[in-house]
């Protein structure tokens, strides 16, 4: 019996030692797969330069990507300040998307020391045609470099990029926006001419404007009696409301960039925004016109009015003077 024991001993020990190996091996093989099961499940993350270029990945990947964005809308991409944050989102990236005019991304690239690869988008935005351009170059970037499959979702876009294209026609053609004469800073000149305005004076970035160009402008503005001076939100309005004031129209500013309120999703959103500033504003200019025009009458009427008392009492004074002399005589 004891002997049995002995040589059983060894065997529990074993058999003991074999579950355990058996448990950490399961153990271990659970936990690798479910780290790979993670890995595989992991949603590839795309870091776009702006929220306009943020706007068109997320119309396109839907919930199959995570998409980032880096500067504010509110803010120039060109004078854009990174944050540490940035670095970190570099870092992150499985795909960086950029227009090619912000001079910071390659410093963020080579800070975060990112491997992604970084695909320009150059070219406007802000007209239905330029826009569906870009849409299109997004989509093949997201296709060739992450291989996901957007063309549904592409042509969803596109359809309704020709639908706001379709609406703004006709919102240009109800608020009687052709031929009306304005000034315009420069990154709103394609949308501006596309709704049919007539552009007589341009600028561009305030900072680089010269007294002579200023002089210029106004030259331009006063002779063809612009009525508008549409400022870029961005680019900062200073500017635009000094000419306003001096030519006596109304300054309305606009933006290049959705996300500006919470509202503005996408660009097709910012592209009727923009279009209701613009009937706002042309509303408030006709009306100031109006003011002015009764202002003028008034005047007339004023000086007309004093005219009319000046001779009466001259008639007066004289039919007195012949009232007297003729009693006088009598």
């Amino acid at each position: 019996m004891y002997l049995q024991y002995l040589m059983g001993a060894p065997m529990l020990a074993f058999r003991r030692g074999l579950i355990i190996t058996l448990i950490l091996l399961i153990t271990i093989s659970l936990a690798l797969s479910h780290d790979t099961g993670m890995s595989l499940n992991k949603k590839p993350i795309i870091v776009c330069t702006t929220s306009v270029l943020a706007s068109v990945a997320k119309d396109l990947v839907g919930d199959s990507a995570i998409v980032e964005v880096i500067a504010s809308p509110a803010v120039c991409p060109a004078h854009y300040d990174v944050k540490p944050s940035d670095v970190e989102a570099f870092k992150e990236a499985d795909l960086i998307l950029m227009h090619g005019i912000e001079p910071w991304v390659e410093e963020l690239r080579k800070a975060s020391g990112s491997n992604a690869p970084v695909i320009k988008i150059p070219g406007p935005w802000n007209t239905p045609d330029a826009l569906k351009s870009v849409y299109e170059r997004v989509a093949k970037a997201i296709e060739e470099n992450l291989g996901l499959d957007v063309k549904l979702r592409l042509e969803r876009c596109i359809k309704a990029i020709d639908d706001t294209a379709n609406y703004l026609k006709a919102y240009a053609e109800v608020h009687n926006f052709t031929g009306v004469p304005v000034v315009c800073m420069a990154w709103q000149i394609d949308f501006i001419k596309f709704l049919g305005f007539r552009i007589v004076a341009s600028y561009g970035p305030p900072e680089r404007v010269t007294a002579k160009e200023y002089e210029e402008i106004i030259k331009n503005a006063t002779e063809a009696h612009a009525i508008l001076v549409i400022d870029n939100v961005q680019s900062g309005t200073e500017l635009g409301k000094k000419i306003a004031l001096e030519i006596g129209g109304v300054e309305v500013a606009l933006t290049n960039f959705p996300n500006m309120t919470p509202e503005l999703n996408n660009m097709t959103m910012v592209m009727k925004w923009n279009a209701e500033r613009l009937a706002e504003a042309l509303t408030m200019a006709e009306l100031k016109g109006r003011i002015s025009t009764l202002k003028e009458r008034l005047e007339t009427y004023k000086t007309a009015t004093y005219v009319l008392i000046a001779i009466t009492t001259v008639l007066i004074i004289v039919t007195t003077g012949i009232v007297f002399k003729l009693r006088r005589t009598q």
